[in-house]
């Protein structure tokens, strides 16, 4: 969900931008070194921003100021983590603000913040929970796909509530969810199996990448059963 232009007031679009621009700034560092050490997996990277970009641009209108879309930010978060994830959303969001006129500029550090951090965030720890576990693979990235989409719209739902919270913070944060999960539950569950096709091909094309981002745990049983 992108939070139109102008939507938010300054206050809020000024506390955002505080919150996504030192998660931005780390994931800017994190990339020059993979750059630096792992050449091979820049990629990847690419690869990841533009299934992030393609996703986040279909757009279905909801509520007031906003829009629901899937979010792709499955396959970053499960490859190079949460700061990349948000350096990703944030490019998104600025090539969608400037060219789809989708979003905004003032409006950049909220999208960014629910988008490439809090969503990503919910769908990273799931990872490392189920990382742990025997669940398949498609299982885990499933999970991790739908939970980061699906939690990117509560955190959104969070920031207008927050912003317009009449009659009450709580009733306008209900009011926002109830509108979005119609259009949002649907999206999630497609982005979901989406990710996991995508995630087949990087097995099976760039299997070496992935095993040296230790992205392998996740995929060790396709991998096992593909070698036998």
């Amino acid at each position: 969900m992108h939070i139109a232009e102008g939507f938010l007031p300054l206050l809020w679009c000024v506390l955002y931008f505080a919150i996504a621009i030192p998660v931005v700034a780390c994931g800017i560092h994190r990339f020059r070194e993979i750059r630096e050490n792992f050449p091979k997996a820049v990629p990847l990277v690419v690869v990841a921003g533009a299934f992030m970009f393609v996703l986040s641009a279909l757009k279905i209108p909801s509520v007031t100021g906003s829009c629901s879309h899937p979010t792709g930010s499955g396959i970053a978060v499960i490859t190079f983590g949460l700061p990349i994830t948000a350096m990703l959303g944030m490019i998104v969001l600025i090539f969608q603000a400037l060219l789809l006129a989708h979003g905004g500029i003032t409006t950049l550090g909220a999208n960014t913040v629910s988008m490439g951090i809090m969503g990503p965030l919910v769908g990273y720890l799931a990872y490392r929970v189920l990382n742990k576990t025997n669940i398949r693979w498609e299982y885990v990235v499933f999970t991790v796909a739908f939970l980061a989409d699906v939690f990117t719209y509560v955190m959104t739902s969070t920031q207008l509530a927050l912003a317009y919270p009449t009659p009450s913070l709580s009733q306008a944060w209900t009011t926002f969810m109830t509108i979005f999960v119609f259009t949002q539950i649907p999206l999630a569950i497609a982005e979901g199996l989406l990710t996991v096709s995508l995630f087949h091909y990087l097995i099976k094309y760039r299997e070496d990448i992935l095993a040296k981002l230790k992205v392998l745990r996740v995929v060790r049983s396709a991998v096992v059963g593909g070698s036998s």
